[in-house]
C-alpha cells in the first residue's frame, strides 16, 4: 500500500509503475505533449519525492521544505558551475511537485501557486542554458528546455494525479477560480466547469484558452 501525499492510498506492486501509467493517463488528457524522456524524468522525481527524506531538509524541528528563495540563493552563489546547475535543478524539481501536488495547501500561504510556476520553470530554463553551453550537458539540455516550456501543463498533470479520489469542497471551487484567475490554467477552467462554475473575468469577460 502507498500512500499518496494527496491523501489517497493505492495498492500498488511498484511506486515506479504507479506513478508512470497514472501520469501518462493525466498528461493525455490534458493533451500535455512531452518526449519520452521528460515524461520519465517527471516519473522518477515522483517516485524519489514519495520519499519525505528526498523532498524535505532535516531540521532541528524535524523534515523542513526549504524557501525557494533561499534555494534560489544557493544557485546565484554556487563556487562552481556544477554546484549551480544542481541548485537549480532542485528549484525546478521541488517547485515542480509542490506546486504538483499541495497546490490546496497555497490557499493557507502567502506564498501562491503562481510563484512556484515562475520559479521552477525559470530555473528549469536557466540549468538548460547552460548545460546546453557544454558538449557533456547537451543530451539533458533539451528534457530541461521541455520542462521550462510545459512547467505550468505538468503543474496541471500531477494536479490530476494528486486528485485521482479528492472530492472538492466549497473553498476548492474558490480556490480553482483564483488559480484559474492568476494562471489561465485550462485544467482549473475545465474542473470549474465540471463543477458547475463558468469562470469570467471581473469585468465580465470570459477567458479564452
Amino acid at each position: 500500500m502507498q500512500s499518496l501525499p494527496g491523501g489517497s492510498v493505492v495498492a500498488v506492486s511498484s511506486l515506479r509503475e504507479f506513478f508512470r501509467d497514472a501520469f501518462h493517463s493525466a498528461a493525455e488528457h490534458q493533451r500535455l505533449k512531452i518526449d519520452e524522456h521528460t515524461e520519465s524524468y517527471v516519473v522518477t522525481l515522483l517516485t524519489l519525492f514519495s520519499r519525505v527524506e528526498a523532498l524535505f531538509d532535516s531540521t532541528p524541528q524535524g523534515p523542513r521544505l526549504r524557501p525557494l528563495a533561499l534555494m534560489l540563493a544557493d544557485a546565484v552563489e554556487a563556487p562552481t558551475p556544477a554546484a549551480r546547475q544542481h541548485a537549480l535543478q532542485r528549484l525546478g524539481d521541488v517547485s515542480l511537485f509542490v506546486a504538483g501536488f499541495f497546490v490546496r495547501s497555497f490557499a493557507r500561504k502567502l506564498v501562491d501557486v503562481d510563484y512556484h510556476i515562475a520559479m521552477g520553470g525559470n530555473a528549469y530554463g536557466c540549468l538548460a542554458d547552460s548545460l546546453q553551453r557544454s558538449s557533456r550537458g547537451r543530451a539533458t539540455a533539451g528534457v530541461y528546455a521541455q520542462l521550462a516550456q510545459k512547467f505550468h501543463g505538468l503543474v496541471d498533470a500531477l494536479n490530476e494525479v494528486s486528485e485521482m479520489s479528492y472530492q472538492h469542497s466549497d473553498k476548492d471551487v474558490l480556490r480553482l477560480y483564483e488559480v484559474w484567475i492568476k494562471t489561465g490554467s485550462p485544467r482549473a477552467h475545465a474542473l470549474l466547469t465540471k463543477l458547475g462554475v463558468q469562470p469570467v473575468h471581473a469585468h465580465g469577460a470570459r477567458r479564452e484558452h
